[in-house]
């Protein structure tokens, strides 16, 4: 590369100088419009901010269900205005405690949820009709959702109220994630179902965060994150319209996540893109009239692979310059890392000053003063545009090639991602992308930094209480209520009701899961 050429992480060339030539033949009205109006440029709301700051949404769960519901409500005390909830990976690949492959895995990445005692020890004392709450599920989102609409119930807060997100994006675990369970036709049924159920008996609810998030993790350019992105939606969207429902009565409850990264105007400028872009697909292909249905409102998440082990305290700048990038790109929920999570879940320290970081952006800073401050930057218009175009670039090969589903199943998202993966990596190792820390201005002897404790009698405690829950059960009750979810899954119903009626019985998550896999089967890729 010469020395005076200077790429984004798409590739994009940046110029030495941006000029009104810059945008020579553009046309403000048709790009941008105004915020709140079509296509949705500037944002989703016209008056963004001003009106009301984003959600500040710190990602917690370790653990078991008492030890997460403690820090929820140390963030909440803390000023954060939304839950946002991490589960372990047997809970993600839908195994109780007690199975043998959620050995060493118990509560370590996230928050072991058995039963649906385990969902009331989660949300004791957690106002559910006034806190919204995110949870990073996907193969097992119906399930944690039905939990979560059961306890609401129980506290007396009816379902048409409570509000929040389940992920609920099994195309992107195909991707770059990996913890999928049934093969993805199988699982884009349970999709559609969950859209059919929520709009009927959750209608607040956001049935799906469409993510980028983990496609830019494993290694993707900002142009590709949401190229793959919208082509997982366009595939979640037509798959319920096949089955029969009408694209504005489920198209204002989807939502997005994406990743923030360190090249500021790029991830603004793939914000601003991705609105637009959603705004013409909704519209165009899908013929949405409703406005909210094209609407693309997003979470951001400050990019944890950016996050280096060597000077961790340096991360808090990194995450800084991200989570600003989200908020000039108009995001409507941020989550900021801890400074230290390349080392471990983030201390309570970490936690607060990540969660202060939004505070003093949108509290001192003044980018929150008006709606899309950047408009009209001939820098930021330039790249919003070059990026857009990346990213049509990929939706038609993917359409190409028979949409999402069928690209996966050819690999060919994979392949792109981990052709940029080691593009990226390789500039790194090159110098000719300097990490502060990593391969550029070092240090010797690093005094070794504090990290979060797990505590090693989780698992067996874990697995103590759903041997309980499990002895004061009946068990024939669980059993004909598993055999309802299976003949259920061999027809054409909707799932979810049969589920519920499981979890009610006090079926666990693991049984609810072995009798989809009875029927569905397990992915092998």
């Amino acid at each position: 590369m010469a020395d005076d050429v200077r790429r984004t992480d798409s590739g994009i060339e940046i110029d030495p100088l941006y000029t009104a030539d810059s945008l020579a033949g553009w046309d403000a009205a048709e790009r941008l419009g105004l915020p709140g109006e079509p296509p949705f440029t500037r944002g989703v709301y016209p008056s963004m901010y001003r009106g009301r700051l984003w959600t500040m949404r710190q990602y917690s769960g370790f653990g078991d269900a008492a030890s997460t519901n403690e820090r929820f409500h140390f963030l909440l005390n803390a000023g954060q205005t939304g839950l946002s909830c991490a589960f372990d990976l047997p809970t993600q690949m839908g195994y109780d405690s007690d199975h043998p492959r959620a050995e060493g895995e118990v509560g370590k990445v996230g928050v072991a949820i058995d039963s649906l005692d385990d969902m009331r020890t989660l949300l004791k004392g957690v106002p559910l009709e006034q806190v919204t709450t995110s949870m990073t599920i996907n193969s097992t989102a119906a399930i944690l959702l039905l939990m979560y609409e059961l306890v609401a119930e129980e506290q007396g807060v009816d379902p048409a109220t409570i509000s929040g997100t389940i992920q609920n994006d099994l195309l992107k675990e195909y991707i770059a994630r990996g913890t999928y369970i049934y093969p993805p036709r199988q699982s884009m049924r349970i999709i559609t179902d969950i859209f059919e159920y929520c709009s009927k008996q959750i209608p607040r609810w956001n049935t799906i965060s469409i993510s980028g998030y983990h496609i830019r993790e494993a290694g993707s350019t900002a142009a590709q994150e949401i190229a793959f992105t919208l082509a997982n939606a366009i595939a979640y969207v037509q798959a319920a319209v096949d089955a029969g429902l009408d694209v504005d009565d489920f198209g204002p409850r989807l939502s997005f996540f994406f990743n923030g990264y360190n090249h500021f105007f790029e991830e603004v400028a793939k914000f601003r893109a991705s609105r637009r872009m959603w705004h013409r697909i909704m519209t165009e292909r899908f013929g949405a009239t409703n406005p909210k249905s094209a609407m693309l409102r997003f979470h951001t998440q400050t990019g944890g692979s950016t996050l280096t082990a060597q000077q961790p305290v340096n991360n808090v700048v990194r995450v800084a310059v991200q989570a600003l990038a989200a908020v000039m790109g108009g995001t409507q929920s941020l989550h900021t890392n801890g400074y230290d999570e390349a080392l471990s879940l983030p201390t309570e320290e970490a936690a607060r000053l990540a969660l202060r970081t939004q505070q003093v952006i949108g509290y001192e800073s003044g980018v929150t003063d008006t709606p899309d401050p950047l408009a009209g930057s001939y820098l930021v218009e330039s790249l919003t545009d070059d990026v857009e175009r990346m990213a049509w670039e990929y939706i038609e090969r993917i359409d190409e090639l028979g949409g999402a589903v069928a690209a996966i199943e050819q690999g060919y998202q994979m392949d792109e991602i981990e052709q940029a993966a080691y593009e990226y990596t390789k500039s790194i190792d090159d110098h000719e992308r300097v990490i502060v820390g990593l391969n550029e201005f070092t240090v010797d002897d690093e005094p070794e930094p504090d990290v979060f404790p797990i505590d090693p009698t989780i698992e067996g405690a874990q697995q103590a209480r759903l041997a309980a829950f499990k002895a004061n059960r009946d068990g024939a009750d669980v059993a004909a209520r598993l055999d309802d979810v299976r003949a259920a899954a061999r027809g054409d119903g909707n799932l979810l009701y049969p589920m519920k009626e499981a979890l009610r019985a006090n079926a666990t998550l693991g049984e609810v899961s072995d009798a989809l896999r009875d029927v569905f089967g397990l992915y092998q890729p």
